[in-house]
């Protein structure tokens, strides 16, 4: 048997590498299944993530009461912030406004199915001090946590499809995919400033900072107790 790693090691090749699959696997599917936004926002976040992830993983896991509490905190904020997202039908608006393909059916999938899984598993590798684990939690800090900022931007944006009609509408997509019920949120077209999920937006967004700079803090101790500059 090979000698145990030491927690004071960073990622492996073989744990970037799995970052990486993961993080090109996501963009895939999002592309395939809804459209270009998906792979843009997934793209940048999981960039952005695994260049943190490798600066504060380099001396070994985070310690996980400096990164777990804030990484909880800001999955159950995400959920709350999903409730008004899919009330507010998140999905079939960002489909109107980009053309592509998002229906409730996806985002219920992705988002209260899948994410969930993801979320748990990565609360016990974070318990566990799971390297890989670390990733996942800056990327769920980056992602769906500061990037949620974006909600304020998107009802001023004009939408791809039937701009000044503030009716719903129902379309079948290229990919055979039906949306219904997309709503118009341009605030030109209805006069009022609002996006599914914008209300309770800065929820996950205060955890996930903090937990960002929880985890820069003890990059920093770390970095002066090795000398290192």
């Amino acid at each position: 048997m090979g000698a145990r790693r030491s927690d004071e090691s960073g990622p492996s090749a073989l744990e970037i590498a799995a970052a990486l699959a993961f993080a090109l696997l996501a963009m895939v599917l999002g592309y395939i299944k809804i459209g270009l936004p998906p792979v843009i926002i997934v793209g940048g976040s999981s960039i952005a993530g695994l260049a943190m992830w490798l600066r504060t993983y380099r001396h070994g896991p985070v310690a996980p009461e400096t990164i777990l509490p804030p990484f909880l905190l800001t999955v159950a904020a995400l959920e709350v912030h999903m409730i008004e997202e899919y009330s507010a039908g998140f999905g079939p608006a960002m489909s109107r406004l980009f053309n592509i393909s998002w229906s409730e059916f996806s985002f219920l999938l992705v988002f209260t199915f899948i994410g969930p899984v993801l979320y748990s598993l990565t609360a016990l590798g974070l318990f566990l001090r799971i390297r890989l684990a670390g990733f996942m939690a800056w990327f769920i800090f980056i992602g769906p946590g500061m990037a949620e900022v974006v909600h304020f931007i998107f009802p001023l944006l004009m939408p791809a499809i039937q701009p000044h009609d503030p009716a719903a509408l129902t379309q079948t997509f290229a990919n055979g995919t039906v949306v219904a019920d997309m709503r118009n949120y341009w605030v030109q077209t209805t006069g009022s400033y609002y996006f599914p999920g914008l209300y309770t937006a800065i929820l996950p967004m205060i955890p996930g900072i903090l937990g960002i700079r929880a985890i820069l803090r003890a990059d920093r101790r770390r970095h002066a107790a090795t000398g290192e500059r």
